[in-house]
């Protein structure tokens, strides 16, 4: 049966309120790097955006049920770009997560991973409509989802790697998990992160020491608590209007770290104080309304485990990375979806957003 494809299908709301927290990003960009030798960074987030918006249109011109058909084969693609990465990767701060493709131009798999996981994971469930969800089934959506992980947690990159969690847990949920196995699932990962808390053998030097900073930042404060000390005064010295657009002095001052990536929302807060958070806040719980309602309104079931499980990676990245911010997460280096700066964030969330389009596009049946 023919789908019927049409632009007047398009979420143009959907489309807007993405519009307008990017002009947001753009801006705080500019502001965070006005005294940095990364200024002008705002100009290549422009370049990121128009890139990301044609691969938008262009994925949404693409019938989903095609990309769900060759899922199979990207997710080998994506196993063999996270091994090259291994073998030939780019090291960068101490990770190895590009791939140099030459003329400055960095590839990285890991965030592409993520949409083709979605992808198998919609098409894994799919196979088992009708079917009540087995141990071997939960065994083997938990391998999908956990062999790229590995190889993603070996660069090291742990922030990452957890992005693929949502995807996997929402894939169980919609696929009719029990609620007897979601209670054993929950007490062996308790245990085994118990366990590789206490040992610490399972984790870096650097991520035991961000734990470590997370619950007792006063600690270490000009080592691994620093980074959550200086956004907890950015925030709070924003207070309800903030200081305004170039004037916070953490951020001006070279005080708070990174603030055009993954401190951008304490920066933010810092120049435009509790009403602007509230600003970005409610345009996220927009963007996500808008995306569970095209989950909901989906013709068959492939869409829908697509739209929510973009729902779910987006959801977790938005409260991992505020909560990170205002030091309720340790720090974790995973950017703010469109507002953080960097080319392989945004093409990811534009990819997924055009898939969105393309499920919504696809509603109707001749």
């Amino acid at each position: 049966m023919a789908r019927l494809a049409s632009y007047r299908d398009f979420d143009w709301v959907l489309l807007g309120f993405v519009a307008v927290l990017s002009v947001v990003s753009v801006l705080e960009i500019k502001s965070a790097t006005l005294h940095t030798k990364f200024h002008g960074f705002d100009h290549k987030q422009m370049e990121f955006l128009a890139v990301g918006l044609v691969l938008m249109f262009l994925i949404s011109a693409i019938d989903y049920h095609r990309l769900v058909d060759i899922a199979h084969w990207a997710y080998g693609i994506g196993i063999l770009a996270l091994l090259a990465v291994a073998a030939v990767g780019t090291k960068v701060m101490g990770g190895k997560r590009w791939i140099n493709l030459g003329g400055g131009v960095h590839f990285q798999p890991s965030e592409w991973v993520k949409l083709i996981l979605i992808l198998a994971i919609a098409r894994f469930f799919w196979g088992r409509v009708g079917k009540p969800l087995s141990w071997a089934d939960i065994g083997k959506a938990s391998a999908l989802v956990g062999v790229p992980m590995v190889l993603v947690l070996k660069q090291p990159d742990l922030g990452t790697a957890l992005t693929y969690l949502p995807i996997l847990l929402c894939g169980l949920f919609l696929g009719g998990i029990r609620l007897k196995q979601t209670a054993v699932i929950l007490l062996g990962l308790v245990l085994v992160g118990g366990i590789a808390y206490k040992s610490g053998k399972h984790l870096k030097p650097y991520q035991q020491a961000r734990i470590n900073a997370f619950l007792n930042p006063d600690t270490d404060p000009r080592g691994s608590g620093y980074q959550i000390r200086q956004s907890l005064i950015a925030v709070g010295s924003g207070g309800v209007w903030g200081k305004g657009a170039n004037k916070g002095t953490q951020t001006q001052g070279d005080f708070l770290p990174i603030p055009y990536t993954d401190f951008i929302f304490a920066a933010f807060c810092e120049e435009h104080g509790f009403v602007g958070a509230i600003g970005v806040l409610l345009l996220y719980f927009l963007i996500l309304m808008r995306l569970i309602q095209n989950a909901q309104t989906a013709s068959d079931l492939p869409g829908t485990f697509i739209v929510m499980g973009i729902v779910s990676v987006i959801l977790f990245q938005i409260a991992v990375n505020i909560g990170m911010v205002v030091g309720l997460m340790p720090v974790t280096g995973i950017p703010l979806p469109l507002m953080s700066y960097g080319g392989s964030s945004i093409m990811f969330t534009f990819l997924a957003l055009g898939i969105v389009m393309n499920v919504r596009m696809r509603r109707f049946v001749n």
